[in-house]
């Protein structure tokens, strides 16, 4: 069981650069993917609220940085991303998103690891890799959650699951990876663990 209580998270305030985010104290795990991969609806899983983080139908909506605090406890957070590559924004302010990205996951100190949603069926895009290697440069671990994976049949997700461990090789002692779907609410505990992990500097369970 959780140490933290997720489903109690509240939303705190929206930032929309590193300049405007709350005191950088206590500790926080982010959550960044492409704006169709389903991590508003990851988010709202894993907090078992229906709208905590909003989804919308025009992927790209969310260009602010949102932080939510789990309960009254604003000391432990959950931040919620702009989504990327796939608005359809001007270039100017794509390319003013990723700035602001990268400047909150190399320069802010509370910031204990990222969760990297990508949808199994079209994993590792551009951006993806460009996060990576964000990340890699900031040496901050990475949980990449393989989101619809209901998708998927069970041989196929799990194939898809080995590809991209494959793929990320190099990179196995900063990333980890595991399947996800928000609609069948497989894999909330395996999060909440990671989760814990980071906010709390707690042992992850050995996996299955």
């Amino acid at each position: 069981m959780s140490r933290l209580n997720y489903q109690a998270s509240r939303f705190l305030t929206s930032a929309p650069t590193l300049a405007k985010c709350p005191p950088d104290d206590g500790a926080e795990v982010a959550f960044a993917g492409r704006s169709n991969a389903g991590k508003s609806s990851a988010i709202n899983a894993l907090t078992r609220q229906k709208a905590l983080a909003r989804t919308s139908k025009t992927p790209g909506r969310t260009q602010l940085i949102n932080f939510f605090g789990l309960g009254e406890d604003s000391d432990h957070r959950l931040v919620d991303l702009p989504g990327y590559g796939y608005a359809k924004v001007p270039e100017q302010v794509k390319l003013e998103w990723q700035r602001h990205l990268s400047d909150y996951l190399r320069r802010r100190g509370s910031l204990r690891g990222l969760v990297l949603v990508m949808d199994v069926r079209h994993p590792l895009s551009e951006f993806d890799q460009t996060l990576l290697g964000w990340a890699d440069e900031a040496e901050m671990p990475v949980h990449i959650l393989l989101t619809k994976a209901d998708k998927l049949k069970s041989g196929a997700a799990k194939n898809a699951l080995q590809q991209v461990r494959s793929r990320l090789h190099e990179w196995e002692d900063l990333v980890s990876i595991q399947l996800f779907s928000a609609l069948k609410k497989q894999g909330i505990e395996e999060v909440h663990a990671r989760l814990d992990q980071w906010l709390l500097d707690a042992p992850v369970p050995a996996a299955d």
